[in-house]
């Protein structure tokens, strides 16, 4: 690409220990530089090498000067960088505002352990790039649109570029109509169930023993959203599932668990809600909260969005037609029994005048 520069810069004075703090254990804040910025970095001894657009790439260099100050000794120490003083003074670079404005991560294949993972449709395409693009992402729509699967795959490839450390994979535990105490096991088991669809496309992705290991070893944590209270989640990429089942309180609750250095992807269908009647969805309620935030995206899926059999396509047009045949009923009802109110009111009205004295 004729707008791809290679520029370079060398860290003065030259301090291992400075320059180990600078770039992190295993590189993490040069890869986090990487990701944010769209610019590739190499390094050996001092000497850096970044590539990438023009104004990227020299707002990388300027980065990495300002950070490498940061690692000054202090009383003889060298503090160590947390990846929270590289986030923010990633927030702080203008060169942040025009990595965002350009079209990196709009074209996003998904390598995988079982092959690479490409949207299938525009809409998938544009909810790929808003995750790679933003902290925090929602996918609504109907099932069978990818919402889950792509949001999974999205997250095994950050774990494999070793953008960020863990996955957390979340649902809340609403029962259908089936009661939880009914069922045989630990509380563990007994959620299990309403997990498996997060579990399959790990299993899917990277294969049943990995995923296992990686579950062992708290990589990989799936658990019910009632977990997440009271926890500060850094360096993760968080997938909240069926969030349409979340009540108000329970979405405040899950978005401000989100850390440093995390992505998190909330996925929900808002005509398929379990709760109880009388209690309003958190999905619902955050769509008409958060819609005008900056670096928070939504997509909405429909019906031409099913990647499933085409059956399931025409299945969801179907109930869409006839909520919204079920919805003009009930405002013609609504209408009709506003005028009936009026009508009576006036007929009352004009009956008391008839009946009063004249004067």
């Amino acid at each position: 690409m004729s707008n791809v520069i290679s520029n370079e810069v060398v860290l003065e004075p030259a301090d291992n220990k400075r320059l180990s703090s600078l770039v992190g254990p295993f590189d993490d804040n040069i890869k986090q530089i990487e990701r944010r910025l769209g610019v590739e970095i190499s390094y050996r001894d001092n000497a850096f090498k970044i590539m990438g657009k023009a104004q990227q790439a020299n707002g990388a260099i300027e980065l990495l000067k300002l950070l490498y100050i940061e690692t000054q000794p202090v009383k003889g120490q060298v503090p160590e960088l947390e990846p929270e003083q590289v986030h923010l003074a990633i927030q702080e670079a203008k060169c942040l505002e025009q990595a965002e404005s350009g079209n990196y991560g709009k074209e996003v294949h998904i390598k995988t352990k079982r092959g690479v993972i490409k949207p299938r449709n525009p809409n998938q395409s544009q909810y790929v790039a808003n995750i790679v693009n933003h902290d925090i992402s929602f996918g609504i729509g109907p099932a069978g649109t990818g919402k889950t699967y792509l949001a999974v795959a999205c997250a095994v490839d950050a774990l494999e570029r070793q953008e960020i450390r863990r996955i957390l994979l979340t649902r809340p535990a609403v029962e259908a109509g089936e009661k939880l105490g009914f069922l045989p096991g630990d509380l563990s088991q007994k959620v299990d169930p309403y997990l498996r669809p997060l579990y399959d496309a790990l299993f899917e992705m990277l294969g049943f023993e990995k995923v296992e290991k990686l579950i062992e070893r708290n990589v990989i944590e799936v658990a019910p959203l009632a977990y997440m209270r009271g926890r500060t989640l850094n360096d993760a990429f968080i997938i909240l599932d069926e969030s349409q089942n979340t009540t108000v309180e329970q979405m405040k609750m899950f978005l401000t668990r989100i850390g440093f250095n995390s992505k998190a992807v909330i996925t929900g269908d808002i005509t398929q809600v379990d709760l109880p009647r009388g209690v309003r969805s958190g999905l619902r309620h955050t769509i008409e909260v958060l819609k005008d935030v900056n670096d928070i995206s939504f997509n909405f899926f429909n019906a031409n969005d099913v990647v499933r059999h085409p059956v399931v396509a025409r299945i969801v047009r179907a109930y869409e037609e006839h909520d919204e045949e079920q919805e003009k009923v009930r405002k013609a009802k609504k209408e009709e029994q506003l005028q009936q109110r009026a009508q009576t009111s006036s007929e009352q009205k004009s009956d008391r005048n008839d009946g009063s004295p004249e004067s």
